[in-house]
């Protein structure tokens, strides 16, 4: 690790704080988070401005996450240096700075880093994403298995430790959808 690790990791932060739905919410002169979810993510832009500012938004999101991620392929740093980048542009995401910290949930993001970081890996998250889904029919249970399957092509490929930060991004996702969980499974019961 150096000095310039450490200017990427900020620069992931800084490029993390740009909210996509914040500005498609403003364009429509509506603030997102004070709307339905009070998320500023693209799920709440597509149920409060409709399909559009989902998709844009959705668009938005994954391509901060895959920008940073080819940057610092491009910068030649390390895998273990580019997953802390992805958990660093999702936190800031998740928390940005100018808006006092009230982001998204950071799974767009996520999408764009992982399937930037390694392709190959990130379609275990697809394949055990879809497979719950078509079992549970829910796509936020059906992420629980999708990070599950992830996880395990980690283990499986010998690199547990250069992806820990992967992880810990996957854990800091899931504690901000925490809510959304309970809500599931209690309605399940």
């Amino acid at each position: 690790m150096n000095e310039s690790s450490l200017i990427y990791w900020l620069f992931c932060y800084l490029v993390g704080n740009f909210m996509t739905a914040y500005i498609v919410g403003k364009w429509k002169n509506i603030d997102l988070r004070k709307q339905s979810s009070e998320n500023l993510g693209a799920r709440n832009a597509g149920r409060v401005l409709g399909r559009s500012a989902f998709i844009i938004t959705l668009l938005g999101d994954a391509l901060k996450g895959a920008l940073v991620i080819i940057y610092g392929q491009m910068m030649n740093f390390e895998q273990w240096i580019l997953a802390v980048g992805m958990l660093f542009v999702i936190v800031g995401h998740i928390y940005p700075l100018w808006l006092r910290f009230h982001g998204g949930k950071g799974v767009a993001t996520f999408i764009g880093a992982g399937l930037s970081l390694e392709p190959s890996l990130f379609c275990w998250m697809i394949v055990g994403t879809v497979l719950l889904l078509l079992i549970i029919r829910n796509l936020t249970i059906g992420m629980l298995g999708g990070f599950t399957f992830y996880i395990a092509s980690f283990i499986w490929k010998g690199s547990f430790v250069i992806y820990s930060a992967v992880i810990l991004s996957i854990c800091i996702i899931i504690w901000k959808h925490y809510g959304n969980l309970l809500q599931i499974l209690s309605h399940r019961e």
